[in-house]
């Protein structure tokens, strides 16, 4: 079956015939099984990005709030929730089918009590996190990117950081500046196979 088009990724309820694909994925070496699905984001694979994430960063340690910042089937946030035995995990995405898969995954791991998976609005409003992990929704346009990072970057709690995957010829090297200009200080921490993995701060 061929990969749907990416608007599907970006809906509440994808039009296209739900059926489940299990993976396995080695994340920070530890190996993880999970469902994706169709209508999903990198529906049977890890996607090139979120590898390059994984394989160019370490898991953090000594936090206990954490934001997967559309999360799909939940790879990033599980794989945080798998590592640190003590966090919270909440995981965002606009897609229901998603998250359908995400809390699914998250039960199969054994991680159901510590990791939740969420419509953005069902977030509470004072909710804050030490750090935020996202292969974030570059595709759904520059106007709404800069909204989406401007609505929860300000959710870290001082001293916090986020740390983002975004493909270069999508616009990693002029999201950094920009971030700059918005008072985010951001710094790119590697660069692999045509992506930039970015980390911002908040003073």
């Amino acid at each position: 079956m061929t990969e749907q088009p990416d608007e599907h990724y970006f809906t509440a309820d994808p039009s296209v015939p739900f059926t489940r694909e299990r993976i396995e994925v080695e994340v920070w070496d530890e190996r993880l099984r999970l469902d994706t699905g169709s209508g999903v984001f990198a529906r049977g694979r890890l996607d090139v990005g979120t590898a390059v994430l994984f394989r160019e960063t370490d898991p953090p340690s000594g936090v206990e709030r954490l934001l997967d910042l559309g999360c799909g089937y939940g790879v990033i946030g599980l794989a945080l929730a798998r590592r640190l035995p003590a966090a919270h995990v909440t995981a965002v995405d606009v897609n229901e089918r998603a998250l359908l898969l995400a809390r699914e995954n998250a039960a199969g791991l054994g991680v159901a009590d510590r990791y939740e998976a969420l419509l953005p609005g069902e977030v509470a409003l004072d909710a804050t996190y030490d750090e935020i992990w996202s292969n974030p929704p570059i595709r759904i346009g520059k106007a709404a990117l800069h909204e989406l990072l401007l609505t929860w970057l300000p959710r870290l709690a001082p001293g916090g950081r986020a740390v983002l995957v975004v493909g270069r010829n999508l616009g990693a090297d002029s999201l950094q500046r920009w971030l700059g200009e918005q008072g985010w200080p951001t710094e790119r921490i590697a660069s692999a196979k045509g992506f930039r993995v970015l980390e911002v701060r908040r003073g």
